[in-house]
């Protein structure tokens, strides 16, 4: 089958999964009361909504990728392993979140399913970060322990990243669905369908999803969706900065991958990072909940939850824009310099949309 057929279909096949699939569950979440309710003072809802999304996302993802996995492609390298690893991982993930969507679940059972998903994919699957290619002035291959805890602390960023920003309606659906296409464009052009399907489907997944999360929203993905998604993240983002891209234009070898990567999913990495710093600065735990995420100060000025999601949609474009621009156009290929320039750009248009907004919508 033609490689564009297998993305179509299996980008449809999610979509219409999702679509189809959702206002039942929503019917009977209702019904046996599996919702969330505005009982805490960080929640950001004013009625009781479901939690259990994630239960369509998983069986999306699963079932898609499963129908449409081209075999013929076995070929590439790594392949059958991700398909295997990342599979047994979110099957693990999946009852963790859903027990914890249903009634809670300890931190410290959520910290060992992390360590063994962590495990799993970094060591059983040898999915890891190779090199920092050129960033920091690391040229040189990492050894193997610099490789396993530079790619445990990417993937417990990266799966915590998803998590946080699930705060605001539309905004998680709609950072993964701009990611996912970027991921899934960039895997098309390097020759790695099966990696390319993997983030059309969940793609696909994110857009049904929004239908139904876009504000006023009618259902949550809960952590059995956040931690699919971001698992799903942290396999192509590894890969994505260990793919070989011979058969690629050159435009695309030029890219420095890493911060590429990082520029797809620079929304929820940069909310993150700076949540988990404001937390550690006044004692608490970076892992404690809180009101104090970039998109709950724009709720908090009155944009409101649909701009604000669509806002930060549209300035993750931007962000990649700005990324391809520098290199391609203006040249800048020395990687510490590349990502000084994107961290800057980043915060300071992030700062100044906030600006803006304020501006127009505090009236206090």
């Amino acid at each position: 089958m033609s490689e564009l057929y297998i993305l179509v279909f299996g980008f449809l096949t999610s979509f219409f999964v999702v679509l189809f699939s959702m206002p039942s569950l929503i019917k009977v979440a209702k019904l046996k009361n599996l919702v969330d309710s505005p009982t805490e003072d960080r929640k950001m809802h004013r009625w009781s909504i479901p939690t259990l999304g994630g239960v369509v996302i998983f069986g999306a993802i699963i079932f898609s990728y499963s129908l449409w996995f081209p075999v013929e492609y076995d070929f590439i390298d790594g392949a059958v392993v991700n398909f295997k690893f990342l599979i047994t991982s979110l099957i693990l993930l999946f009852f963790v979140g859903v027990k914890d969507d249903v009634i809670g679940t300890a931190p410290i059972k959520k910290l060992i399913a992390h360590i063994i998903v962590a495990f799993i994919l970094v060591v059983m699957a040898d999915l890891r970060i190779e090199s920092m290619h050129g960033i920091l002035g690391v040229y040189d291959p990492l050894s193997l322990w610099q490789s396993y805890l530079l790619s445990l602390f990417a993937y417990i960023v990266i799966i915590n990243s998803i998590n946080l920003i699930d705060g605001l309606d539309g905004l998680a659906g709609l950072i993964s669905l701009i990611a996912a296409v970027f991921f899934s464009v960039l895997f098309y052009l390097s020759g790695n369908i099966p990696l390319s399907l993997l983030a059309v489907v969940l793609a696909g997944t994110m857009l049904g999803f929004v239908f139904f999360n876009f504000h006023p929203a009618k259902v949550f993905m809960g952590d059995a969706g956040s931690l699919a998604i971001g698992s799903i993240f942290c396999l192509l983002t590894i890969n994505a900065i260990n793919e070989d891209y011979s058969v690629a234009s050159e435009s695309i070898q030029i890219l420095n991958k890493p911060i590429l990567v990082m520029s797809f999913l620079v929304y929820p990495l940069i909310d993150t990072l700076r949540v988990f710093i404001l937390r550690i600065f006044k004692g608490s735990s970076p892992f404690k909940a809180d009101k104090n995420h970039i998109h709950h100060h724009f709720e908090k000025i009155g944009v409101g939850h649909g701009k604000t999601s669509l806002s930060l949609f549209f300035y993750s474009i931007l962000i990649v824009v700005f990324l391809v621009f520098c290199q391609l156009y203006l040249k800048i290929n020395n990687p510490s310099l590349l990502l000084s320039l994107q961290i800057i750009f980043s915060t300071i248009t992030l700062y100044i949309l906030y600006k803006v907004y304020k501006k127009i919508y505090f009236k206090f």
